[in-house]
């Protein structure tokens, strides 16, 4: 595959990712780090309300074509599945309470998503929830 081809390949895997979670493709952000012979996709959701991101999932495969699909696996096979959970927080210095929500195996992995990328010390967790099963 030419790199033209790859690049095409890849925008309309993205396109497809946000179209299956219900999400404006400005509001995604694919972040790819190369190591070695695989590729790392972390998939960053932006909230337009509060204008913060959070780790939506990570996948690993040997190309970005690759973890792309492994993404959109994961979003058909497993995402329904996780537990949901909600995160009410703030950010130290602002005094407006935020609730965000997180699909996770637990409230760990869902910690995880809220912090990623973030200094710890800047937010303050008021309470995590599982969410009831609908």
């Amino acid at each position: 595959m030419t790199r033209t081809d790859q690049n095409v390949e890849t925008a309309r895997y993205q396109k497809d990712i946000a179209t299956r979670l219900g999400i404006d493709s400005d509001n995604l952000i694919f972040n790819y780090k190369q190591k070695n012979e695989t590729v790392r996709l972390d998939l960053v959701t932006v909230n337009p309300k509060h204008e913060q991101s959070f780790l939506f999932h990570t996948v690993t495969g040997t190309d970005k074509v690759d973890a792309l699909k492994k993404m959109l696996e994961y979003i058909d096979e497993h995402y329904p599945s996780a537990n949901s959970m909600t995160i009410q927080w703030i950010k130290i210095g602002d005094n407006k309470l935020h609730t965000s929500y997180f699909r996770a195996q637990n409230m760990y992995e869902a910690l995880d998503k809220f912090y990623y990328g973030r200094d710890m010390s800047q937010y303050k967790i008021f309470s995590i929830v599982l969410n009831p099963l609908s």
